[in-house]
This record gives C-alpha cells, structure tokens and sequence, in this order.
C-alpha cells in the first residue's frame, strides 16, 4: 500500500488544492492531506479552522485524511509512513520553489520521493494569498473555493472601503 502525503498551509483550502488533491488521491491508495501549523506567512485561519475547513472539503474521498503538524515535513512523512510527498505547480515560479524544497527533502530523506502535479489550466493564477485579498476587497470568490470556505472567508473578512483619490475611507 503506497500512502502519500500532501503538505501545506491551506489558509484557506482552495479549489486548485482540492484540484491536486482529488487527481493525488486517485494515484495513492492513501492520501494525507498534512496542515503545517507554523508557517513563516500570516495566518487567517487558526490550524484548528484549516483542518475542519479541509476535512469538510475532502469527505467525499474515502481514501484520505487530514491531520496538522509542526515539524519538518520529511519527518512528518516517516511518522504516518509516507513514502510519496505530493507537490502542486502553478506555474513557472512556482517550479523553482518546489525544485529547490524537493532536493532539501531528498538530502534529508532519500527514501521519500516527491511528486510534483501541475494544476488545472483554471486554477494556474490561484493562490489562498491572492484569494485573501480578493475577499478582503469584497471580489467574488464563489468559483474558487467550496461553499463553505467562502461562507468562513465572509465570515473572517469584512470587505474594506475601496479608496478613490481624495476620498477618505469609511466603513
């Protein structure tokens, strides 16, 4: 049985993550979708809220789970027996960055392969950053996340006054 792992911050969950998270689970008999809690990046969501968001997100795949963590990711991997990490690419930017993290992994766990996945055409300019701020600002998000993190973005964000040049901004 091949289980793989799929790390990240997921603030918040997005369909171009459940995109790499759907087509990894049909790869692997088990997919772990790992939340890092310790990110070096501005969290809105508390790592309890991104494990319910995502366990929400992920029920209908009966071959996954969700479960946070706070150490490296390659040893996190051995703890639940991971012999696959699984990496989405957006974009060219984005190579770089993965390219650099997979041979860090690979020095610090030759036994652990790491598995890139480009997303979906649709989903190349996505990511939780930008989708943030497209909230905050009130901009439509409805096709880029699940309902329900939409709802909890709302929920989290109240939509800013857009400043036009001379007006002062109210709430």
């Amino acid at each position: 049985m091949t289980t793989a792992l799929y790390p990240g911050s997921f603030d918040p969950v997005t369909n171009g993550h459940l995109d790499i998270i759907t087509r990894a689970a049909t790869l692997f008999d088990k997919l772990i979708i790992g939340i890092y809690s310790l990110p070096l990046k501005s969290l809105l969501f508390s790592t309890k809220e991104r494990v319910e968001l995502m366990k929400k997100a992920i029920a209908h795949l009966p071959n996954t789970e969700v479960e946070p963590y706070s150490e490296l990711t390659v040893d996190f991997a051995r703890r639940v027996n991971a012999q696959v990490i699984i990496r989405g690419i957006r974009m060219s930017a984005d190579f770089e960055r993965e390219f650099e993290m997979a041979l860090m992994n690979k020095k610090l766990a030759p036994d652990i392969e790491v598995i890139c996945l480009m997303c979906s055409l649709q989903y190349e300019f996505l990511s939780s950053s930008l989708l943030k701020e497209v909230a905050q600002l009130g901009g439509c998000i409805d096709d880029l996340v699940p309902a329900h993190v939409a709802a909890a973005l709302r929920k989290k964000l109240s939509p800013i006054a857009v400043v036009k040049r001379g007006d002062k901004a109210t709430k």
